[in-house]
């Protein structure tokens, strides 16, 4: 029988390319998404549709806060990997609440049905932003990550907490994984690539914050996706990883950092989506936003040592496939 999983926020950038992997590979899957409006929500639902062509995909929409909602989708899941939430570092200033309810309570809604049905692997998405002030670069997972620069981070890292308790009460094998600026095609309104792009096709000026010296570990979604399907056979057991592991020692439950373990300069980034454009953006330089951290980069040790190498796109290849995916998907 083929496997199955759960995917919260299937209709999601990362969601959508998830289920995609895990159905090309012979699981079924069913995908919950709340189709909110935080961005455009055609986005969501073409991801959806294009999802459904195949056969072994079950859509729901609905919220994951919603009492009860996920366990009883859960019933039978070999992997429920837990991928909704309320994204965005700027937007958590502006509607926290939001993010207690999708975050926070949504988490526990998730914790509640892997207690109920058991699932061989529990999988949930935190984030780089759980580091916060942490200057000690390249950030590892057993680095100390108590200074949340954002309520975004904060409820992100608060959910590791609630993740590692239930691991510790129930036994519930749980991966906790902290993503590093994923891009690419199908990618966030909000992000900055999408933000750029969409910008110098309008002939717009692009925002160019803390006046570029910033420095991220951009990720290219498909090389994330191939490390979350990887981490799905290696549910946290045994022996720790020597030196380098974040394996709780009273409970099944570790953090992986899934980052490309290279930071890109913000400028150099802009480069790329210019050649990639074939236009040069008019600039904006403006000091660094609230909440925002100046760089981020990932120690890949572990995820590498539990998986073996993970694929790393090129960013002047990555963004070349966005841009080719935003032409013709809004026609420009």
């Amino acid at each position: 029988m083929a496997k199955r999983a759960l995917v919260t926020g299937s209709a999601g950038f990362i969601g959508y390319h998830l289920c995609e992997r895990l159905l090309r590979e012979g699981w079924e899957v069913v995908g919950l998404d709340g189709m909110t409006a935080y961005y455009d929500v055609r986005l969501k639902e073409r991801r959806h549709a294009m999802l459904l062509q195949t056969a072994g995909f079950r859509a729901v929409e609905g919220l994951v806060e919603t009492a009860g909602l996920v366990r009883d989708l859960a019933e039978g899941a070999d992997a429920i990997i837990h991928l909704a939430a309320q994204a965005g570092v700027r937007y958590s200033i502006d509607a926290p609440r939001s993010y207690v309810e999708a975050n926070l309570i949504g988490t526990f809604e998730v914790l509640e049905a892997a207690r109920a049905v058991q699932p061989a692997h529990l999988l949930m998405a935190s984030t780089s932003s759980v580091y916060g002030a942490n200057t000690e670069m390249p950030y590892a997972e057993v680095h100390k990550a108590d200074s949340p620069m954002s309520f975004y981070a904060a409820t992100k890292k608060a959910t590791e907490a609630m993740g590692h308790s239930y691991a510790h009460l129930y036994g519930i094998p749980t991966t906790m994984f902290r993503f590093f600026t994923v891009y690419g095609p199908w990618g966030r309104p909000d992000m900055a690539l999408f933000k750029f792009v969409k910008a110098i096709l309008s002939g717009e000026p692009i925002d160019i914050y803390n006046h570029g010296d910033m420095r991220r570990d951009f990720t290219y979604v498909d090389d994330l996706v191939t490390g979350i399907v990887r981490l799905i056979g290696v549910p946290p057991s045994g022996e720790a990883v020597s030196g380098i592991d974040s394996l709780s020692p009273v409970a099944p439950f570790r953090v992986v950092n899934i980052g490309n373990g290279a930071p890109v300069g913000l400028m150099e980034f802009v480069q790329a989506i210019e050649a990639a454009v074939g236009q040069t953006a008019e600039k904006r330089f403006l000091p660094m936003q609230a909440g925002d951290v100046p760089a981020t980069w990932a120690d890949a040790s572990l995820i590498e040592a539990l998986t073996g190498p993970l694929p790393r796109t090129d960013i002047a290849e990555g963004v070349r496939r966005f841009v080719a995916w935003y032409r013709e998907f809004y026609q420009v």
